[in-house]
C-alpha cells in the first residue's frame, strides 16, 4: 500500500466505522481507524499463516508463560508491517500526529518485568525469523496494578487497560474448551479393566480464547499468542446466580499475581495456573487430532515450552490427557511427554522455584495431583539402584509436603536451560546440582536476548538515523552488523553524532519528568539510571546509600569536583512485600531532601518516575548514560535491562552476574565498570559463614556515615522505614552484601564520574557498547531454542502467480 492509498483507506475507514470526518475524529477514534485498517490489511497474512502451517503439518512450537509483557502495539506493527514511516508521513499529511493515536494506546499490563518482557520479545522474534511458533497465556482483566506514590508510599491502583477494549484481539468463541476445577476424583476400572476417572462436584469453567497476531517483521508471517479468560459455561449458570459467585469465577483471570500472603490469595494464583496450562495443552490436542496423525508421534508435530515454574503443570496435564482421553498406556504417554516438553529456569533464588502444599494441589485439581504422585513413586523407583538414596529423596517431586514445581518441569521434560552463561553454570553446579548429576545431557544454555527492533528503531529514532548514516540500515535487519559501528571509533563526527542524538533523548526525558513529576533536571548531566523489580536482591539499596555517600559529601564540601548526576529510578514493588516498598518509601524520602537543598547546587538529582512499564522504559533507556546491574553476584540470572541500556549506548556498572559476564566478555573491561564480590566469593561466605555486617558497619567510617543516616534524622519521615533497612543491614547480617560491596561499588562509581568527564572518551565507551550488542538479539536466541530444543523449522513467505501469499519450510 502506498500512502495516497492509505490516505483513502484511512478516511473511508473512519467515515464507516464513526461517520465522521478526520477534522472531527478524536485521537480514541483516529486510533481505533487506524488498528482496525492494520488488522484487516495482516489478517490474511495471519490466517494464511496458519493454513499453512497445517497443511505443511509443520513442527510448531508453544511458549507457555503466566507474563506476557507486550506494551503498546500499534507502533511496533506498523514497523513490522513495513508501514511505520509510510502512515507517519501519510497522517501528516491529514494533519495528524502518530504519537498523538500512540499515547491513546493502553499498554498490555500483562506482566511484572523481565520474565514478560522476554515473552513478549521471543514472540516478536519467532515471527519475525518466520519460526512456527505461538505464545500462551491469560488475558488478566486488571494486569498487574498503576503503581501511585502518595505521601511518597506505594500505592496500588486497578490496571483497567481493556476499559476500551483491545483492537488487536480476536475472540475465538469457537476454540473455548471446559477446565475442572476442585472436587474430588477416584478411579474405577471400566470394562476393560482400565482405571477411568470419575469426578465428582467440583467447578466447570470456559476457558475462552483471545488471539493476537503477533506480527513478523516485513515477512508476511503472523503467529499467534493467545490469552485465556474464564467465562461461565452455560449449562452452569444455574450454579452461580449471586454477583458475589459469578465474581468468585471472574477474578480467576482479573490480576496477574494474587497477593500469595493470605491462603485464598495462594489457592487463586494455583487455580490460575492449572487454568491457562489445561486450556492450553487441550487446544493443542485438539489442533493435532484435526490432522489426523497418529497420537503416538504427537512429538514429531508438537513442542511445548515451559517457561519459568509456573506452567510445569504441562507435564502432569499432557499425561491426564493422553492416558485417560487418549487411552495411551503410561510409558508411552511418559516417552512422548519428555519428548514434547522442555522447560526454562528463570532463577537462582530458592524461594522463587514455586512449591505448593499437597493439600493445596489436591484442593485445585485433584486428577493433576494423582498422576503426579505417580511420576514421582515411578521416578524412585527408577532411580533406585542407580543413584544413592538422599540424592533421590532431593530431587523427588514430593517431598515434606510439598511438590516441587520445578523437578516435576526437569524430570517431565528433555531439555533444561538456563539464561545467560553463568546462570547455566550454576544451575549446573549448585541450584540443580543433583538433576545435572541425573541427566547432564539435559542441561543447556540459551542467553536471554531482546527484541532490537522495538528498542532502537521505536524507541530511539534518533540514535537509528546516526547509525543508518553511517553504517547503512542493514543493522536494522541483522543486529550483528551493528559492530560495522567499530570502524568509526575514532571518528570525531560519528562521536558527536551518537552524542547528539543521546542528548535529544535526554532532553526529552528532561521535559518528561518536568511535567509528571515537576523536578528540573539538567539534560548535561549524567543520567544514572536502574530500572527493574524492586528486590532486596537488586539491591536498589546500595544505589540509594552511594547516592546518601554523595549528598553527605557535598554537604561538607559543596566546591568538590563530581559531574552533575541525575538518578533516575523505575520500578514496582509487589504489593505484599514490606520491605521492597520501604526502600521505595526511602529513595522517594531521600528525593525530596536533596532535590530540594539548594546547597548542593544541582549536583545530585533523585526522580523515581510512576507505574514503570515498557512505555516507560522506552522513554527512559535511550536516554540512559548509565545502566545499574549491581545485584549480588549469584542472584539475577540474566537480566534484559542490561543489554537494552547497552543497545541504547549507556556505560554499564555491573557485578559479574547474570548476562553482565557476556557483556563484559564482549565490550572488554576498558567499556564496562566491574566491580563487587564474584559468584565464588560469595558461596565462599555461605560455605565458611564468616560474613559480619556489623563488623564492617563499626570498621568502616564511610558505610558507617552513610548506614545511620538511614536512622539519625538525617533523611525526614523514615523513622520505621529507615528503622527496618537498617535492622536489615546490621541486626539481621546483611543478606545480599551490600555493605561488603559498598566501597568497591563507590570506587566504580568514581570511574564512571571520571570517564564522563573525559567527553571523547566517553563518547567512545558508548560506541563501543552500541557496536557489541547484536549478539544479545533475541533473533538469534529464538534460532538458539528452534534449532538445539524445539526442532522446529523456519519458513518464508512469498506471492504465487494469483498473489496469494503462499509460505515454505527452509528445508524443503
Amino acid at each position: 500500500m502506498n500512502k495516497i492509498e492509505f490516505k483513502k483507506k484511512f478516511s473511508r475507514r473512519l467515515a464507516e466505522k464513526f461517520a465522521m470526518d478526520v477534522a472531527d475524529a478524536s485521537p480514541d477514534e483516529l486510533y481505533q481507524t487506524l488498528g482496525s485498517l492494520m488488522t484487516s490489511e495482516y489478517s490474511q497474512s495471519w490466517q494464511q499463516t496458519w493454513k499453512d502451517y497445517r497443511e505443511a503439518e509443520q513442527k510448531q512450537a508453544y511458549y507457555f508463560s503466566i507474563e506476557f509483557l507486550p506494551g503498546k502495539m500499534l507502533k511496533s506493527n506498523l514497523l513490522n508491517m513495513g508501514w511505520l514511516e509510510m502512515v507517519s508521513e501519510g497522517l501528516a499529511e491529514l494533519g495528524i500526529h502518530l504519537n498523538d493515536l500512540a499515547e491513546v494506546e493502553p499498554d498490555m499490563a500483562l506482566g511484572n518485568g523481565g520474565l514478560g518482557r522476554l515473552a513478549s520479545c521471543f514472540m516478536d522474534s519467532i515471527a519475525s525469523t518466520g519460526l512456527p511458533g505461538n505464545g500462551n497465556g491469560i488475558r488478566y482483566e486488571y494486569g498487574l496494578f498503576k503503581q501511585r506514590f502518595v505521601d511518597n508510599y506505594q500505592v496500588e491502583l486497578p490496571d483497567e487497560w481493556l476499559q476500551k477494549g483491545n483492537l488487536w484481539e480476536v475472540r475465538k468463541e469457537s476454540k473455548a474448551v471446559d477446565v475442572r476445577i476442585g472436587g474430588d476424583v477416584y478411579l474405577s476400572p471400566d470394562e476393560y479393566g482400565n482405571l477411568t476417572p470419575i469426578y465428582q462436584d467440583g467447578m466447570l469453567l470456559r476457558a475462552v480464547p483471545y488471539d493476537t497476531g503477533m506480527v513478523g517483521y516485513k515477512n508476511d508471517i503472523v503467529n499467534t499468542m493467545r490469552l485465556w479468560s474464564v467465562e461461565i459455561p452455560p449449562e452452569e449458570e444455574d450454579r452461580y446466580r449471586s454477583i458475589e459467585d459469578r465474581r468468585a469465577v471472574e477474578d480467576l483471570t482479573s490480576v496477574l499475581y494474587p497477593d500469595d500472603s493470605s491462603e485464598a490469595g495462594r489457592k487463586l494464583r494455583l487455580s490460575q495456573e492449572y487454568f491457562f496450562v489445561s486450556a492450553g495443552v487441550q487446544s493443542i490436542l485438539r489442533y493435532y487430532k484435526q490432522l489426523k496423525k497418529p497420537m503416538d508421534k504427537i512429538n514429531q508435530y508438537i513442542a511445548i515450552h515451559i517457561n519459568d515454574t509456573h506452567p510445569a503443570m504441562c507435564v502432569a496435564e499432557f499425561m491426564r490427557l493422553l492416558i485417560d482421553d487418549e487411552k495411551l498406556g503410561w510409558e508411552r504417554a511418559w516417552n512422548l511427554t519428555q519428548e514434547v516438553m522442555s522447560y526454562t529456569n528463570h532463577t537462582i533464588m530458592a524461594e522463587a522455584l514455586e512449591k505448593w502444599s499437597i493439600g493445596m494441589m489436591k484442593s485445585v485439581c485433584p486428577r493433576i495431583y494423582q498422576i503426579i504422585e505417580e511420576i514421582d513413586r515411578r521416578f524412585v523407583e527408577e532411580m533406585t539402584g542407580v543413584h544413592d538414596f538422599d540424592l533421590i529423596q532431593r530431587t523427588r517431586i514430593i517431598q515434606c509436603d510439598q511438590v516441587h514445581m520445578a523437578h516435576l518441569a526437569i524430570i517431565g521434560s528433555h531439555s533444561t536451560n538456563g539464561v545467560a552463561k553463568l546462570h547455566s553454570d550454576l544451575l549446573k553446579s549448585v541450584v540443580l546440582q543433583d538433576f545435572y548429576r541425573i541427566y547432564p545431557a539435559r542441561f543447556n544454555n540459551k542467553t536471554n536476548g531482546i527484541a532490537m527492533r522495538r528498542w532502537t528503531q521505536l524507541a530511539n529514532p534518533t540514535m537509528s538515523k546516526v547509525l543508518d548514516d553511517t553504517i547503512g540500515d542493514s543493522w536494522r535487519e541483522q543486529p550483528k552488523n551493528l559492530r560495522l559501528l567499530l570502524n568509526y571509533e575514532e571518528d570525531n563526527q560519528v562521536l558527536e553524532a551518537l552524542a547528539s542524538a543521546k542528548l535529544e533523548n535526554k532532553k526529552r526525558l528532561a521535559s518528561y519528568i518536568k511535567e509528571h513529576c515537576n523536578i528540573e533536571v539538567n539534560p548535561h548531566a549524567i543520567f544514572d539510571v536502574q530500572i527493574k523489580r524492586l528486590h532486596a536482591y537488586k539491591r536498589q539499596l546500595l544505589n540509594l546509600l552511594h547516592i546518601i555517600k554523595l549528598y553527605l559529601d557535598l554537604k561538607e564540601d559543596p566546591e568538590q569536583a563530581i559531574e552533575p548526576r541525575v538518578f533516575i529510578f523505575g520500578a514496582k514493588a509487589a504489593p505484599s512485600y514490606h520491605y521492597a516498598k520501604s526502600v521505595i518509601k526511602v529513595i522517594n524520602e531521600a528525593a525530596s531532601l536533596i532535590n530540594q537543598d539548594t546547597t548542593i547546587k544541582d549536583k545530585l538529582k533523585i526522580v523515581f518516575l510512576e507505574n514503570y512499564n515498557v512505555s516507560l522504559a522506552e522513554r527512559i533507556i535511550p536516554a540512559a548514560d548509565v545502566s545499574e546491574q549491581i545485584s549480588l553476584a549469584s542472584k539475577e540470572a540474566s537480566g534484559t535491562s542490561n543489554m537494552k541500556l547497552m543497545l541504547n549506548g549507556a556505560v554499564t556498572i555491573a557485578t559479574l552476574d547474570g548476562a553482565n559476564v557476556e557483556i563484559r566478555d564482549a565490550v572488554g573491561d576498558e567499556n564496562i565498570a566491574i566491580f563487587g564480590l564474584t559468584e565464588s566469593e560469595v558461596y565462599q561466605y555461605y560455605e565458611n559463614k564468616n560474613y559480619s555486617a556489623t563488623n564492617i558497619y563499626k570498621e568502616n567510617a564511610n558505610v558507617h556515615k552513610v548506614v545511620k543516616a538511614l536512622i539519625d534524622g538525617t533523611i525526614p519521615n523514615i523513622f520505621a522505614e529507615g528503622q527496618e533497612i537498617f535492622d536489615s543491614l546490621i541486626k539481621y547480617n546483611d543478606e545480599f552484601f551490600v555493605l561488603r560491596d559498598f566501597e568497591d561499588y563507590c570506587l566504580a562509581q568514581e570511574s564512571i564520574n571520571e570517564a564522563y568527564k573525559d567527553k571523547r572518551r566517553w563518547q567512545k565507551i558508548s560506541l563501543n557498547n552500541i557496536a557489541h550488542a547484536g549478539r544479545f538479539s533475541s533473533d538469534s536466541t529464538v534460532q538458539r531454542y528452534a534449532e538445539d530444543i524445539w526442532q522446529i523449522e523456519p519458513v518464508f513467505a512469498h506471492e504465487d502467480d494469483r498473489g496469494v501469499i503462499q509460505h515454505d519450510s527452509y528445508l524443503l
